[in-house]
């Protein structure tokens, strides 16, 4: 059995942020023609022709709300893709690798929500189930790591969050 468990947006929050994002925006609609931009919500690639929604997302402001965290400047809002509408949502809590790419970032945070380090990964990583959740067994070997960011380095953005399980 893992000792983490990954997280997609969670319905209840894409909900909200489909009205008004993080920033107080609402969302900006579009329908992706090529497909292929990762979905938060469901933690796959989007398909040719799919109605989304680009919209603003502050995951340790959400997760600190949960917690009683305080990230303070660590505080981060970024842009996200979801669903235009209600989508099925993640199809398990292993490392969904559908959001793989050329690089991502491994961000462990405390309970505090302050950043305790990170691991630059290449996409053989990244699209490896195996590489993938080994890297984060030893984030989450450290008593101190309570969550995990996977973020995209070109862009910046979450791509989701792994707890302790």
């Amino acid at each position: 059995m893992s000792i983490f468990r990954t997280f997609a947006i969670d319905a209840e929050v894409v909900a909200e942020l489909r009205v008004r994002d993080d920033a107080g925006r609402p969302p900006r609609l579009i329908v992706d023609a090529e497909g292929g931009s990762p979905l938060r919500c469901c933690l796959r690639r989007s398909l040719p022709g799919e109605r989304l929604a680009l919209l603003s997302y502050a995951p340790l402001r959400r997760w600190a709300a949960r917690t009683g965290g305080d990230p303070g400047p660590y505080e981060e809002l970024g842009p996200v893709f979801v669903h235009a509408e209600p989508c099925e949502g993640p199809g398990g809590t292993g490392f969904p690798v559908d959001v793989g790419g050329e690089r991502r970032v491994f961000r462990a945070y405390d309970a505090a929500g302050d950043i305790l380090g990170g691991q630059l990964v290449d996409h053989h990583v990244s699209c490896d189930a195996i590489a993938a959740e080994t890297i984060l067994a030893e984030q989450f070997a450290d008593p101190e790591v309570a969550l995990v960011h996977v973020r995209a380095v070109e862009f910046g953005c979450f791509l989701f969050e792994a707890h302790r399980a």
